[in-house]
């Protein structure tokens, strides 16, 4: 309820003014990162939060991953360092994945604001470091000591200086030491641009503090969010999903989502205990993605504050592969924590029919890759690659499109330049979304090879070769993904693999799964997939009973969509066979 006092009007004002504001922080954040995975893929979030650490806002990019397991983790930055131990200038940052985004790659900087001598804010971003020292973001390691250098919650700046001991012990733990420091400075740099903002707006509308004002933002996200799920129908909804893991231990995900009144409890007892191998999700992160789910699922147009989490309870029982205890190895726990909105989503299309979508290919594809220029210069360099999303009731899905962590694929012009990787191929991958009455969206096919005469090495931090993205209602599976060499071997996956100076590899993404009985999909819609190269003529015909004749010369490399037609009896007599069958 709106305070008595406090003008709703100037709530609505100052929380789009924030929203700019942290636009503005985001924007400085990507043009003075250093690292590609910062200023190219968005492997990013940034948030403002009230004097307590409770978040008010979010920019308008950033994955969930980041965002959410912020929003939950600053409590640990404000009980380490209360009001009493700050000074204007100071910057703290920590890369403990229990504490915030889960993986030791990930590294939070916070910037608390001062006015008039004490804290009336705080400012974070979170990025993923280009390195960290360890096994380079696989999921070989056995303990999370492995996987990289710690960074508790620490002082990055002190009073405006940097520490200067913590950057040179940074520069000789990672790989990247121009390209790791330089992100740190961007962080605080952009912290540091939503600080000066926000005071700005504070002077504007003569605000000595913008808790009051918070605590509305936050309650009228709670309110349309507790409304949202009041219009669902009470009851407990079950799902499940089984993952690749690491090597032959595949990993179970068991959901009950119950549903009471106002109020929404994800309860994940039944998964698989934690893995001995680096796939493991901590709880921060498990509940990053639930409730980004639920709220995109629900009522995706509410404002995402600390207010939008309460709604939700996440229950996770402690050692599971959901839950993992420290110090458990969980640099690769993108590769299961992608997968929690599919569940979700799955278990709640019981309760909300005819809104929510099929699997996706889920678990973005984080290549990594090292070598030497042809002069003998390290190179090291990360890349996101995604799959199709599933179908939609009333669309097809999307191709190539990272969800649900939304990160950006790297220009291919930018990998050539960047690093003496050669893209060789990149295309959409035909036949690999799921057949539906709207269909899944496709992955995609890139190859690549290395203009060094050195060897390399790759890691492919991967999923779904063995599980494909599920159709629903009756809509069928999409492909599952293939990581190899052109001669059709596959390559080890989630773990450094080293090349040849003449090896050439090839990466298929998986595609999302479909929506609806494929016959039911208009011939024309057919006829196009195929025109466009999206659906072989084999395909459809066999998936879909459509008949799709190619009036051109065989050989040709150009195949305008003109030269396609449709075989109208023959489409009619393949369906007839369906419907008889």
């Amino acid at each position: 309820m709106t305070s008595p006092t406090l003008d709703p009007f100037l709530v609505g004002v100052v929380a789009n003014r924030l929203t700019s504001v942290l636009n503005e922080q985001q924007t400085a954040l990507i043009n003075t990162a250093f690292s590609s995975v910062v200023r190219e893929s968005l492997d990013l979030a940034c948030a403002v939060f009230d004097s307590r650490g409770e978040m008010v806002g979010q920019s308008e990019g950033g994955t969930p991953g980041h965002i959410n397991a912020m929003a939950t983790g600053m409590r640990h930055f404000v009980d380490r360092f209360p009001p009493e131990s700050l000074e204007p200038g100071d910057v703290l940052l920590t890369n403990d994945p229990w504490k915030t985004a889960g993986q030791i790659n990930d590294i939070t900087v916070a910037t608390p604001v001062f006015r008039d001598g004490r804290v009336v804010a705080w400012f974070a971003t979170c990025c993923h470091a280009p390195d960290i020292g360890g096994r380079v973001v696989s999921a070989q390691a056995n303990e999370v000591f492995e996987e990289g250098l710690a960074l508790p919650i620490m002082k990055f700046f002190r009073a405006g200086n940097v520490n200067e001991e913590l950057v040179e012990i940074i520069r000789e733990n990672v790989r990247t030491p121009s390209e790791t420091i330089g992100d740190l400075y961007a962080q605080a740099s952009a912290n540091d641009v939503g600080a000066k903002s926000l005071l700005r707006v504070m002077d504007e509308y003569e605000l000595d503090s913008i808790d009051e004002i918070a605590v509305e933002i936050m309650e009228r996200s709670e309110t349309a969010l507790r409304e949202a799920i009041s219009a669902i129908p009470d009851g407990t909804y079950r799902s499940s999903v089984t993952t690749d893991g690491f090597d032959e231990e595949h990993l179970n995900l068991e959901l009950a989502v119950t549903i009471t009144g106002d109020s929404i409890v994800l309860d994940y007892t039944g998964s698989s205990p934690q893995s001995r191998y680096g796939v493991n999700v901590v709880r921060n992160y498990t509940r990053a993605y639930s409730s980004f789910a639920v709220k995109a699922a629900i009522a995706p147009y509410v404002p995402h504050n600390a207010g939008s989490f309460r709604p939700v309870e996440v229950i996770a029982p402690e050692g599971s592969v959901l839950n993992c205890r420290r110090p458990a190895p969980v640099a690769s726990r993108h590769l299961v924590g992608h997968y929690l909105p599919s569940l979700i989503f799955q278990a709640l299309r019981q309760a909300m029919p005819d809104r929510l979508m099929s699997e996706s290919s889920d678990a973005v594809w984080m290549t990594i890759w090292r070598g030497s220029w042809p002069d003998g210069r390290p190179f090291m360099f990360n890349n996101f690659q995604a799959g199709g999303t599933g179908a939609r009731a009333v669309k097809d899905g999307l191709s190539a499109t990272s969800f649900p962590s939304g990160v950006r694929v790297v220009p291919t012009e930018v990998i050539e330049a960047i690093t003496p990787l050669v893209q060789s191929r990149r295309a959409l991958r035909e036949d690999s979304g799921g057949a539906g009455e709207y269909r899944g969206g496709l992955g995609q096919i890139t190859t690549y090879r290395c203009r060094s005469a050195s060897s390399w090495v790759v890691n492919g931090n991967v999923d779904r070769i063995l599980y494909p993205a599920a159709g629903a209602e009756h809509g069928r599976a999409g492909s599952t993904g293939f990581f190899g060499s052109t001669d059709g071997n596959a390559l080890p996956r989630k773990r450094p693999h080293n090349l040849k100076p003449s090896d050439v590899v090839e990466v298929h993404l998986p595609g999302g799964g479909g929506y609806g009985r494929p016959y039911s999909r208009d011939p024309q819609k057919v006829l196009a997939d195929v025109a466009e190269g999206y659906v072989s003529s084999e395909s459809a015909l066999r998936d879909y009973g459509v008949a799709v004749i190619y009036t051109g010369k065989k050989n040709a490399l150009v195949r305008p969509p003109k030269l396609f037609v449709l075989d109208e009896k023959a489409t009619a007599a393949a369906r007839a066979g369906e419907a008889t069958a």
